[in-house]
This record gives C-alpha cells, structure tokens and sequence, in this order.
C-alpha cells in the first residue's frame, strides 16, 4: 500500500509538472480574454450599415449596363448606391469586382477599394482622418482570425493614434470585425498562448489539435491522480489537521496543505475546463479534412430577358438586388430592409412562391452532395434564422440564414443572399458546442449579465493557476 502511495505520489509530481507551463499560459491568457472580448474592446460609431433607400430608379437598367461594357458572362451583380451615385456592381469571372454607373454605365476606376473606404468611413463615422493603407486580405492572420469567416476583405488602416483597422466585405456591405493598436496586442498573445498558433505555422493544424489533446489529456490524469491521492491519505490529512489544532505538531507544510485545499475547491472547474476542451480538439481533429466546397455560378448576359428596372418593387424597401442560378433558371434575387427575400425569374419577370426557401433547400443539397447525395426520409424543415442562438452563435457571423433541418438531426444554415454555408451542426457538432460554451465560457452565467459570467470564469482560471504554481512550490520545497 505504501508504495502504491508513493507512485501516486510520484505520477502526479510529473503529470503535474508537465503541464505546468500549459496551464499557466492557458489559464493567463483565459485571465485576458474578458479584457480583450468585453472591458478594452474597442468601440465603434456603427457596426451595421443601413443604405438609405433608393429615392429615384436609376436611368439604365443591368441588361443595358452589361451590354454597354460587352460583359458576356459574371459571377453576380448588384446594385448599391455611394458618394452620390447608384452603381451595378458585378462581380467578374475573374473573381474581382467592378463599378458601373447606373446612370451612365461608365466604369468606375477602383471602384472596389473606394466603395472600402466609403464603407470603412461609415462604420467608423470618420470622414476626415487620412487612411494610411488599403489591402485586399484573402486569408487570415494573427489580426483577423478565423473566427472572423468572411474572405476576402478589405483591411481599411486608418492613420489615427489608436491605430484603428477596419475589415470588410464589400460584396455584402459589411465589417468583418476592427482592431486598434491594444486589440491587436492582445490577439497576438491570445493566439500564441491559448490556441498556439505558432505550432501549425511550424507544422500544421492537425499536429497542434494533437499535442494540445495531449496535453489536456496529461492535465486530466494529474486532476485524477490529485484527487486519488486525497481519496487515499484522507485519514493522514485529517490527523495532521487534528495535531495543528491541538498543537502537537508545528505546521511546516502550509505550502502542501494549501495546495491541496484549493486543489479540491477548484477540481470541479479544472474538470469543466479540461473535458470542454479535450471534447473541442477531439471533434475538431475529426472535422480537419478537405476545405469545404463553395458554390459559384456564372451568368451569362443572355440570360437577363426581363429588365431589372422592371420588377414591381418598392424602391424604397429595396436593400440590395443580386442573381442567383438554380434548377436551370437565372433570378433576381430581392432583399429589402425587413430581411425577406424574394425571387423573380429573369426571363418571365414571375414571382418564385417561397423562392428563399427552396433555394435554401437546392444549396442544402448541393452542399451535402449534389445530386448524388443520400436521400433523406422524413421532412426537411426550413426556417429564416434572424438572430443568433445556442446553436447558431456569433461566432458564424452570417444573418440572416435559412436553417434546413433534415430528420437526421443535421441542421444546414445557409446564406442565401452569398450561396455559402454558414454553418453544419450535427449530432456531435451540437454537443460539443453546447459543451465549450456551457463548461469552458460558462454561458449558463449569461442570466446575470457579460460582467458577471467574464468575472466568474476569471475566478475559474484564477483558481487553477493558484493551484498549479502551488503544486510546483509544493515541488520546490520537497527539493
């Protein structure tokens, strides 16, 4: 018995030792999350844009624009109005966007990074402060991350103190996030001491997800190995407690006993941490596979029969006119401000009865697999997501989407107004996500407000690292 105390002992020393340095940067920079996403984040006039509706129909419509430029096929186009003028914008084969005048149809040269820089200036209300730099961003880095979606965008530097940038994405008129010069430090330590970014720059996501697997697995086995030993020496513990207070013994280990006190407080929030996470890697190694398939489509001129200007629209609630192509046929597709969208053939002018549902359901298919996808018995239910949820967070950014339900338990959000999938939620995908946002960002504090849950999982992970640097005096001192 003795010596499978001993080895107890002895396992636990390593185990803890070697998570040690994990811990204390996972649990410093949990510390600086709630600075970095709530208190210090930077603030900004506007983050949606809202167009002003349209007073007056502009004088050309698509058709005469496209045929004016010899455009014989494009991607998508639409119609947004800034600096005092209405243009079509079409996005080209070539995968780049151009500004037409839908007054003169003229060209508008750059038109792409002013309409940037227009939207840049709305969001942040500053129309007098010198932009010190625009780029085309078409993958992610340390300043705009994954979390983010949406590529490729706009990164609008503006030349102000704080350093303010601005993402977006012109195509659908809108931020993907802003950073000023604080934001920016403190993403760059949150993603090399949190989600250690720098081991897949070295070699890849996949062998991050896996060392980090390990070594939550390593934080769970010294959790157990702790808890073991406090399980077994619980009588030698009690009558050391009991010759403290009587005075028989000086207390020399304070260090060990404090270590273990906090150690039992906070094992329920260690085991919350470390299950979250193990079960995020683990689904996450088993999600990494080929880039999701994205939908496109390419218009050809002729497909434009019935003039735009012609719709029986209200241009007052129109917000944005774009085409898409489905089950063989080429279609306006109207949004207005309320965030309905309907559908009108480009070759009839008909109307297309719940158009934004079965498009929903066409890209739900196309992106499970195409007409060669499994079949699926039951009904498939499809509702407009306006607002995000458990299920559908923030975190995917897109709204409104259609949410297809399949009978499987699969739900599909799909972006209409751009083709792409939002997001797929499965069995497991759900559970996991109301895992990590229950046990590792304590959501289930919401009730009490964004202050209140923030200070509660800083205690959470202040605890933890009490308990770790206590071990390793626990350690030092036995030396």
């Amino acid at each position: 018995m003795a010596t499978a105390k001993q080895n107890f002992y002895k396992w636990h020393r390593i185990l803890g030792l070697t998570a040690l340095v994990p811990v204390i940067m996972w649990t410093l920079s949990g510390l600086s999350h709630p600075f970095m996403s709530n208190w210090f984040r930077p603030v900004i006039a506007q983050e949606v844009y809202k167009p002003a509706p349209a007073k007056t129909k502009p004088a050309l419509s698509l058709q005469q624009v496209i045929n004016k430029n010899s455009i014989d096929s494009f991607i998508n186009a639409g119609q947004i109005s800034f600096n005092k003028d209405t243009y079509y914008q079409v996005l080209g084969t070539d995968s780049t966007y151009n500004y037409y005048s839908a007054n003169t149809g003229v060209l508008l040269p750059g038109g792409d990074k002013l309409y940037a820089t227009y939207l840049a200036r709305y969001f942040t209300q500053d129309s007098t402060s010198k932009i010190k730099a625009i780029t085309l961003q078409k993958t992610f880095d340390s300043r705009y991350q994954p979390i983010n979606r949406l590529l490729p965008v706009w990164k609008v530097a503006f030349d102000t103190p704080n350093g303010m940038d601005v993402y977006i994405e012109t195509g659908q008129s809108r931020m993907g996030t802003f950073n000023n010069n604080t934001r920016k430090v403190m993403l760059a330590v949150f993603e090399q001491l949190h989600t250690w970014q720098f081991l897949a720059d070295i070699a890849g996501d996949q062998v991050r997800v896996i060392v980090l697997l390990v070594i939550v697995s390593i934080m769970f086995l010294s959790l157990l190995s702790g808890l073991t030993i406090y399980g077994l020496f619980w009588k030698k513990f009690k009558a050391a407690q009991q010759n403290r207070k009587t005075g028989n013994r000086k207390d020399t280990r304070f260090i060990h006993r404090f270590h273990r006190q906090i150690g039992l407080i906070v094992s329920f929030v260690m085991f919350t941490f470390v299950i979250s996470a193990a079960f995020h890697l683990a689904v996450k190694l088993h999600n990494i596979g080929p880039e999701q398939k994205r939908y496109t489509q390419v218009i050809s001129s002729k497909d434009l029969a019935v003039s735009n200007l012609a719709l029986p629209l209200d241009e007052s609630s129109v917000k944005n006119i774009n085409l898409v192509k489905f089950n063989d046929s080429t279609w306006y597709q109207v949004s207005d401000f309320k965030k309905n969208v309907t559908y009108y053939n480009t070759q009839t002018g008909a109307l297309l009865p719940d158009g934004d549902t079965q498009y929903a359901r066409w890209l739900a298919n196309f992106y499970r697999g195409g007409p060669g996808a499994k079949k699926v018995k039951g009904t498939v239910n499809i509702t407009q997501v306006r607002q995000f949820d458990n299920e559908y967070g923030f975190i995917n950014k897109r709204l409104p989407v259609q949410k297809v339900a399949y009978p499987t338990g699969e739900n599909w959000y799909i972006e209409t107004t751009t083709s792409q999938l939002a997001t797929k939620v499965a069995g497991i995908d759900r559970a996991e996500g109301l895992t990590f946002i229950f046990l590792h960002k304590y959501f289930g504090m919401s009730w009490a407000g964004k202050n209140v849950r923030d200070i509660v999982s800083m205690l959470a992970a202040l605890g933890v690292l009490v308990v770790s640097l206590f071990g390793f005096a626990a350690f030092i001192k036995n030396k």
